[in-house]
């Protein structure tokens, strides 16, 4: 840096040229940026084209008239190309306690707490990061004692006073883009935060939902259990007078009493089912594990399904599923960073100044012919640094293909996420149908065996044999209402539901 001094001169004009000269210079930074710009990636994806359908609703299973477990009619419910509406697709359930679990979740979860706590500190990165495009102005004082070399006699012996104070400032210019760059990669790196915390509550309003069927389905299996014990403690206890009468045989008393308990040894297990998920549901809403235990121990039904499901078209998924657009914004940080590398290849300029005033005499300190001032400016550029520049482009190149691999990655997977999805929701609804047909004939088959058993025309193994197939199909059929209901909360979570994009990430950030 070159500098040039002068003493007996008002600090004004120095101050006034100092001003001049940073406004001048201002004029020369928004020269070229180096480096590739960010355009968002072509998705070589025939699904993602505008007129693209899902082709899981071209094979929907349901057929109108079946049995399933829609909120209304009765028929199953069916996946739709209309418009998603699915911000807050857990009030699609109509189920209060559902709805009140899902909103308290994303209000207490600490890792969505975690989540927010990142987008706060990559704002703060790029407010550093900002904070290089302006100039750094610091303040300075001395006062203290310094040899004087001049005396006669010794200079440790006789000693000067000096008081200094002043600013000096200094500012890079942005030539060539090189920090441009980093706020640019910075701001990217703020909307991957932002998408992050989506992503979790995404995620978090499946996990709450899931849970939440959980629990319904082991209180309906609870309660099916309870009742089949009731009817089979009852029938034990006939069978039990008729053996000790003589009018039944030891094999269908131990044949009732198997039944009876083999029933209700499946009672720990939905009640462990139970209670796993009520737990699981209070750390999910930031909470103690049992806080929740007194407000879902009342049983309740599993919830209805609605009739219809618009589920959009696949080019939507692209700006609705935040770990895309996370994605995404990971590529166009890592586009930036090859800018700031192929930047290191250039000088580096910067403009640099002092004033202030400095002398023996506390009572002279502020005089006219103390004051100083200094102006300068400085570049630097590599020469030789063993290829460390090079090396260092290549690897960001090298990173920018890697994150422009992994978002197109991400778009296929999501894609297979939803058609997986649409179809287990369709298929299990036929077997859904299946099973209520057979739990609708076993019924019957318990019926007519216990009166045939009754009338002597068959004995008890054909009535614990028709009434085992009944609690076993009436358990498929109860775990397929839930399977039902979670495939649908899948499709949701597929379609990146959960959240609304009122506003780009990174101008929040901003």
């Amino acid at each position: 840096m070159s500098a040039r001094m002068l003493h007996p001169l008002s600090p004004v004009l120095p101050a006034a040229l100092l001003a001049s000269t940073l406004i001048s210079a201002s004029t020369f930074i928004s020269g070229c940026t180096v480096g590739p710009n960010f355009a968002p990636p072509e998705t070589k994806s025939p699904e993602t084209s505008p007129s693209a359908r899902w082709s899981s609703l071209d094979g929907n299973a349901s057929t109108p008239g079946t049995p399933g477990t829609s909120g209304t009619s009765g028929n199953p419910s069916k996946a739709t190309a209309g418009a998603a509406e699915i911000a807050r697709w857990w009030t699609s359930f109509n189920d209060p306690t559902l709805t009140s679990l899902v909103e308290r979740a994303i209000a207490g979860n600490l890792d969505m707490a975690a989540a927010e706590a990142r987008i706060r500190a990559a704002r703060a990165r790029r407010a550093i990061a900002g904070g290089a495009e302006l100039p750094q102005v610091n303040a300075n004082g001395f006062a203290g004692r310094q040899p004087d070399f001049k005396s006669t006699s010794s200079p440790f012996m006789d000693n000067d006073s000096l008081f200094a104070a002043g600013f000096d400032a200094t500012w890079e210019l942005d030539i060539f883009g090189r920090t441009r760059r980093i706020v640019e990669a910075t701001d990217a790196d703020v909307a991957v935060a932002e998408f992050d915390l989506r992503d979790v509550q995404v995620t978090l309003a499946g996990e709450v939902a899931s849970n939440y069927l959980r629990l319904r389905a082991a209180q309906a299996q609870l309660a099916i259990a309870r009742g089949d014990i009731a009817a089979e403690d009852a029938a034990l206890e006939v069978i039990q007078k008729l053996h000790d009468s003589g009018l039944a045989g030891a094999l269908d008393l131990a044949n009732a009493r198997a039944l009876a308990e083999s029933t209700r040894a499946r009672l720990p297990v939905y009640e462990s089912e139970a209670k796993d998920a009520t737990l699981a549901l209070g750390v999910l809403l930031g909470g103690d594990p049992s806080s929740l235990a007194a407000e879902l121990a009342p049983p309740a039904p599993i919830p209805a399904l609605p009739a219809q499901i618009p589920v959009g078209i696949p080019s939507e998924l692209l700006q609705r599923r935040p770990d895309i657009r996370r994605a995404e914004a990971e590529l166009h940080a890592a586009t930036a960073r090859i800018g700031v590398a192929v930047a290191d290849q250039f000088p580096r300029f910067s403009l640099s100044a002092a004033i202030g005033t400095r002398n023996s005499d506390a009572g002279e300190f502020a005089s006219f012919a103390t004051n100083y001032w200094a102006a300068g400016a400085g570049a630097t550029m590599p020469i030789f640094d063993g290829g460390r520049i090079k090396a260092n482009i290549e690897l960001q190149k090298s990173l920018t293909d890697a994150a422009l691999a992994q978002y197109r990655q991400r778009v296929l997977v999501a894609l297979r996420e939803v058609e997986v999805a649409l179809t287990d929701f369709a298929n299990e609804q036929q077997r859904h149908a299946s099973l209520a047909r057979a739990v609708d004939a076993g019924k019957d088959a318990v019926s007519l065996a216990s009166s045939l058993y009754a009338s002597g025309r068959t004995d008890f193994l054909n009535v614990v044999t028709a009434e085992r197939v009944l609690l076993v199909n009436q358990e498929s059929l109860t775990r397929s209402e839930r399977q039902i209901a979670e495939h649908l909360v899948s499709i949701y979570k597929a379609l990146g539901g959960g959240w609304n994009d009122t506003a780009s990430p990174t101008a929040q950030a901003n």
